[in-house]
């Protein structure tokens, strides 16, 4: 499919944590007619995201962190995640390798990635990656809790009582969410 947009003016709004861009292009719809639209874009890297868990458990590791954009919409902001973090140079494995021993202290070393998925499609530019990966209680190698200021709890749950917590409101992350309900249809944890 050839696509159906032709950039006619990009504007640099913002570069801190991450790009924020006013784009302004012409877009040919369906039928023909070209209408010109103008988006913001906000682009911080892609990710990835992993749901770790024990079998003989029937166990699942989460995080609990305090997040702003919850915060300034009305949540409390304390939001309960699967662990996930950026790609530095777009290895998504390496990355979630890293990632789960900052956050949640285990060492893995077999992650299976399940899926990729743009998030926010709308306004984000993030695609992230899925995975799943057992774990053990002998492969916690540290305390974990992040590490440059970030203040992470980490949450053992089994999967029945996570799966609850979506019902309640008390877990509200789509990745969670998303990994959550793949572990349940797969039978990850029978």
């Amino acid at each position: 499919m050839d696509t159906p947009i032709t950039v006619k003016h990009e504007e640099l709004l913002s570069k801190n944590w991450g790009v924020l861009k006013k784009t302004t292009f012409d877009y040919q719809r369906r039928d023909g007619r070209v209408e010109t639209h103008t988006r913001e874009t906000y682009d911080r890297g892609n990710g990835a995201t992993i749901l770790l868990y024990n079998r003989a458990q029937g166990t699942v590791v989460l995080t609990r962190q305090f997040r702003l954009p919850a915060y300034v919409n009305g949540h409390p902001g304390f939001l309960i995640e699967a662990c996930a973090g950026l790609l530095d140079a777009g290895n998504a494995e390496e990355a979630i390798k890293r990632e789960t021993e900052e956050e949640t202290g285990y060492r893995i070393t077999d992650p299976v990635k399940i899926f990729e998925v743009f998030m926010s499609p709308g306004s984000v530019t993030e695609r992230l990656a899925f995975f799943v990966a057992t774990y053990e209680p002998g492969t916690r190698i540290s305390a974990g809790g992040g590490i440059d200021g970030e203040d992470i709890e980490i949450l053992e749950l089994s999967l029945e009582a996570a799966l609850r917590m979506i019902d309640t409101g008390e877990i509200m992350d789509g990745k969670t969410i998303m990994l959550l309900q793949y572990a349940q249809l797969h039978h990850l944890l029978d």
